[in-house]
């Protein structure tokens, strides 16, 4: 009951009200009002000027600074952004279509630092051959090629050696079908120089793969690189007995054809042939320009074989020199390859004959010590880790310490006795 009586007490105390005001402004006289103005000249304008009027007036020295960084962060900006578009996006890829460049940026984006994603970078690159395909691309360009290249690669970085060398297998497979069945038709037009040329890289690639310790199939290893050196040294017969055809292209610079040789002589170095070693270490020598560093290497390889040499097992033993006559035969490669080195001046120069010096000086003072002499070959040792430490060649500083420690042990030995 007392809950009704409330609004309704409220609606006539309102309407009382309503009419007392209504009253009371009958009352009242009426007056018209000026309309309001707005001062402009009261309030201080906020213009960019004089904001930065005021920023330099309290920082005269930071704020231009300021300014001036802005700007040059703009300027870069300007200029990267446009050259980073072209030469890191557009650039690498455009002998492909855009269709396939763009699922080979996708896979590369996948392929390395934080983001790296082996599953999806490999999905990626499948995706990318499979457009590659349908768009006609040719399956034995350079380009197609290089995506499968990627693959392995990106396997091996990884740490999945064997999918690594199946796909290096498969690619070896595919050139040599394609040699087989194709190749006759593509003499003068460069494709087959080129799918031979794959075809030696892959197998040289698949030997240093077998001869890892994750894979360790030595056998495969010297298959694939006796495959490597043997069509390397046909192709080069034949064309030096032939000539070359129209249109045919080359095949492999003499570089090229050298560092094949030295990866079959380092597997066999490897496993501890050096009779087999030895025969391709001077041909690679051969074909090395004689202002390269890398002959230094090549030089102090031979010494190396030489001073490790023991008879063949195909050699009667009359015919084996004696083991005095090997060491002063590394003796002689292993000064030759410093001669060398100190022959070759910049802009030839580079850090293979420094670190081919600090071989060839170490190799001195072992063969120095095979023979007794050991009070020189610790003046080689010493100065094998001094050159060695120049040129930031921890290995070779390493080697020539405990070349030192060895020498004191012996020496130990001799006043003991």
């Amino acid at each position: 009951m007392f809950a009704r009586s409330i609004p309704r007490a409220t609606v006539q105390a309102g309407r009382s009200a309503q009419c007392e005001a209504s009253h009371i402004s009958t009352k009242l006289p009426s007056r018209t009002w000026p309309p309001l103005q707005q001062h402009g000249s009261r309030r201080h304008a906020s213009t960019v000027r004089e904001q930065f009027r005021a920023q330099f007036r309290r920082s005269p020295f930071m704020f231009p600074l300021a300014i001036a960084s802005v700007l040059a962060a703009a300027g870069w900006g300007a200029y990267f952004i446009p050259w980073y578009y072209q030469n890191v996006i557009i650039k690498p890829y455009h002998n492909f279509p855009e269709s396939v460049a763009k699922k080979l940026r996708r896979a590369l984006f996948y392929s390395r630092g934080s983001y790296m994603d082996i599953k999806e970078a490999n999905k990626y690159f499948r995706q990318a051959l499979q457009i590659a395909t349908e768009e006609g691309m040719d399956p034995f360009s350079d380009e197609i090629m290089g995506v499968k290249y990627a693959i392995a690669a990106l396997f091996e970085e990884a740490g999945y050696y064997a999918m690594a060398v199946d796909v290096l297998e498969i690619m070896r497979a595919d050139c040599q079908r394609w040699m087989d069945e194709f190749s006759d038709r593509h003499w003068n037009n460069g494709n087959r120089a080129r799918v031979k040329k794959n075809m030696v890289q892959i197998c040289v690639k698949l030997g240093s793969l077998y001869d890892t310790k994750y894979v360790n199939e030595p056998d495969d290893a010297e298959k694939r690189l006796v495959e490597a050196v043997e069509s390397v040294l046909m192709e080069r017969q034949r064309r030096e007995t032939e000539g070359l055809k129209p249109g045919e292209g080359e095949f492999m610079t003499d570089d090229e054809a050298g560092a094949t040789l030295e990866a079959l002589g380092q597997h066999y170095e490897q496993y501890d042939s050096q009779h087999l070693a030895l025969p391709l270490f001077v041909r690679a020598l051969g074909l090395c320009p004689p202002k390269s560093c890398h002959s230094v290497i090549l030089m102090n390889n031979i010494s190396t074989s030489l001073a490790q040499q023991t008879a063949s097992p195909s050699a009667p033993a009359t015919s084996t020199p004696p083991r005095a006559v090997f060491i002063q035969q590394a003796s002689q490669w292993a000064t030759k390859a410093l001669a060398r080195a100190s022959s070759i001046t910049p802009p030839d120069r580079n850090e293979e004959c420094d670190v081919g010096c600090a071989v060839a000086t170490h190799n001195l003072g072992e063969f120095l010590e095979m023979e007794g002499k050991l009070k020189e070959a610790r003046g080689k040792y010493e100065e094998a880790r001094s050159l060695a430490k120049a040129v930031g060649f921890a290995d070779g500083v390493t080697n020539a310490k405990q070349g030192i420690e060895r020498l004191k042990m012996l020496e130990k030995q001799k006043k003991n006795m």
